[in-house]
């Protein structure tokens, strides 16, 4: 009789931290992606980026992220896939006609949040619909984040 030991899935967070100083998120939303086999194991293994993509529409209407990396699986043979293809976003038809009503109306953009794994495996992408921010509104965000940084140093100091 053998026995299976289970190891608990390791949790999977890929962040965009980026996107949160460069963009003012106006709406956020959360994505599934269609991937291959290699696909989803290189991103069980951590090895994926998505600080420099994207998403856009095709003349179909279809969502896509463009410019996430994901890096091709250790193990893969030649089905391994291509690193930086695009890969579609599924989403509600309702949700996709906003979405591209307001891309294409008021000229804000698609951004990648954040990467992750469901309970179930599944690999998932939170998007925001954001408006890029001007230089002062960046100086702002430094500003403040210095703020917060010196009352936590203060407030650490006086207990």
């Amino acid at each position: 009789m053998s026995i299976f030991v289970f190891e608990m899935q390791k949790k999977i967070n890929i962040q965009n931290k980026k996107a949160k100083f460069e963009f003012e998120f106006l709406d956020k939303y959360t994505a599934g992606i269609q991937l291959t086999g290699t696909e989803i194991k290189s991103i069980r293994a951590s090895k994926a980026r998505i600080t420099e993509s994207f998403c856009e529409f095709n003349e179909q209407g279809e969502l896509f992220v463009v410019n996430m990396f994901i890096e091709e699986y250790s193990h893969g043979n030649f089905f391994n896939h291509n690193p930086k293809s695009e890969r579609r976003l599924l989403l509600n038809k309702r949700e996709l006609k906003k979405l591209e009503k307001e891309v294409k109306n008021t000229g804000l953009t698609i951004v990648p949040l954040r990467l992750f794994l469901t309970e179930k495996g599944w690999a998932k992408l939170d998007i925001a619909l954001a408006r890029g921010k001007k230089l002062h509104d960046k100086r702002q965000t430094m500003k403040d984040r210095d703020n917060k940084r010196d009352l936590a140093r203060i407030k650490k100091n006086f207990n």
